[in-house]
């Protein structure tokens, strides 16, 4: 029996190899790994020993030989194939374990020149690896070092042999490795500003899932390679149930809202969208203003904080059905009283990278994949246009605050804000006055009082309706973003009333 291995990393690999030795393999090595297996005390037979050729270019051409992969790719049970490789003298392989030179960690921020990137592409590993998993109905492909154990305890039970089953399931590790490789190193050559023709990014399971929206969908979280931050990097679950399908979801709603106010914060999410959101002087209050604006939609919501929760937070948490609590730190107190819930998901956040704003936004749709640039736009005072009324500075602080809020709510979307909060969403509606509708309805049924408070909506006004029941409302400014061809009229019916509007020029949809 024969085992090939070449490794860049070589965590586990002199026990993994010490097993194959004592169970009678002969171990050949290339490179760096056969010198680490040597250093170790064992007697790896070299690649260029076997090849009879050295390595050439500068280690670019090791494996790259007809005794290396006809030894791999010869079908044990094809009499011509055995015989092919008997009259040339080349011994089977069967066991390949390769591991790849680290490109995606070489592009994601080492400092490398363009020079040493490239020289960061592995040939032939993954042509090692392709060889042997094309062939495992012979071969054993392994490279993991996770899986070293694993191999090694079936080797030892099942005397120097691995199951039909276990070669399969490694030979689908191993295209899986070697495709996402090659999307990586594509991915490097296309750079971040165009949509290339071919798409090819790569995601890693990073949570299973109990199920999907509903019991009858399978469901798991993955995490896309290469990424420097996703929702749930450097996240701890400190207690509660396991994640489901709709609190990741609910989450991510949250966090890339809350990464928008610089108070402390409190963004509560139900549903995907925001129900309540506040910011305030203290923790404690941004909570409670949030909760007010819908208590009856918080009502087992996600909630997503920019400040630690302190013992003060923790007893009001107590008293509400919370599903997730996320937050970048636990005072011990605030556990302690949050110890009595046992079903809620508590997240403590450690990440402190910033998100990287080239990231795209990807949609699933029936066959296909709607690949956008994310949405990043922030309030810029500068580009927005105020074309009837005045406004004030605090009038100005709560427009940008609930401009901020409608860009997260499903449009077409309408928030209605005073004082750094949420007095009245409404989210989804195929039309926009039935959305300002839906907001001031929901104000008012939860007694919040709307006048001289301001309304964002997420587009243009069609029509003056939408305005005209806002202004009834008690709204006393608005900030959109224009561009409808009864704009005018718009204007004209915010003119009239002796109030004020913003254009923003950008839009926010979101679907």
């Amino acid at each position: 029996m024969r085992a090939l291995i070449s490794v860049y990393d070589k965590s586990g690999l002199v026990t993994f190899a010490r097993g194959l030795a004592d169970l009678g393999f002969e171990l050949v090595a290339s490179g760096g790994t056969a010198t680490a297996l040597q250093e170790a005390g064992l007697e790896p037979t070299r690649v260029e020993d076997v090849t009879s050729f050295p390595e050439l270019l500068d280690g670019r051409v090791k494996t790259l030989h007809p005794r290396i992969h006809a030894g791999i790719l010869a079908r044990r049970d094809v009499q011509e194939d055995v015989a092919a490789i008997e009259e040339h003298g080349i011994e089977p392989i069967d066991l390949v374990c390769v591991n790849l030179y680290p490109f995606e960690q070489a592009t994601g921020g080492l400092g490398l020149e363009e020079a040493e990137i490239i020289e960061l592409i592995d040939v032939g590993g993954p042509s090692l690896l392709r060889a042997a998993a094309k062939n495992h109905d012979h071969v054993t492909a392994i490279c993991r070092p996770q899986d070293y154990d694993e191999v090694l305890a079936e080797l030892r039970e099942r005397n120097g042999e691995t199951s039909p089953e276990t070669r399969r399931r490694l030979a689908s590790v191993a295209f899986a490795v070697t495709a996402a490789y090659d999307s990586a190193i594509s991915r490097w050559f296309q750079g971040v500003e165009e949509m290339p023709d071919t798409f090819v990014p790569t995601f890693d399971k990073a949570l299973e899932l109990a199920y999907g929206e509903n019991p009858q969908q399978g469901a798991a979280y993955y995490a896309e390679r290469g990424r420097r931050t996703h929702v749930l990097s450097r996240v701890e679950q400190l207690a509660g149930k396991p994640l489901s399908f709709n609190n990741v979801n609910d989450l991510s709603t949250g966090r890339l809202l809350i990464r928008e106010l610089d108070h402390p914060g409190c963004v509560i999410v139900k549903h995907a969208n925001p129900c309540g959101v506040a910011i305030a002087e203290r923790i404690e209050d941004a909570y409670a203003r949030a909760l007010a604006a819908d208590p009856v939609s918080a009502y087992g919501g996600v909630v997503v904080f920019n400040r630690a929760v302190t013992a003060a937070l923790g007893e009001a948490l107590k008293g509400q059905f919370v599903e997730v609590l996320f937050a970048p730190g636990y005072d011990e107190q605030a556990m302690e009283a949050l110890a009595g819930k046992a079903s809620v998901r508590i997240l403590n956040d450690t990440e402190r990278r910033a998100l990287v704003e080239t990231e795209r936004d990807y949609r699933r749709v029936l066959g296909g994949l709607l690949v956008q640039d994310r949405d990043w736009d922030l309030p810029d005072r500068e580009r927005m246009e105020l074309v009837c009324g005045e406004v004030a500075n605090d009038q100005w602080l709560d427009l940008l605050f609930a401009w901020r809020v409608v860009k997260h709510v499903t449009s077409n979307a309408i928030v209605l804000a005073r004082r750094g909060q949420t007095l009245g969403i409404g989210a989804g509606q195929t039309s926009r006055v039935d959305a300002v509708r839906l907001a001031v309805e929901k104000a008012r049924s939860l007694g919040h009082d709307l006048d001289g408070a301001v309304l964002a909506s997420d587009a243009f006004f069609p029509f003056a309706d939408g305005v005209e029941v806002a202004l009834e409302a008690g709204i006393e400014t608005i900030i959109q973003p224009g561009g409808s061809k009864r704009d005018d009229e718009v204007v004209d019916a915010v003119r009239s009333a002796g109030r004020a509007m913003v254009l923003t020029h950008r839009r926010h949809f979101r679907h």
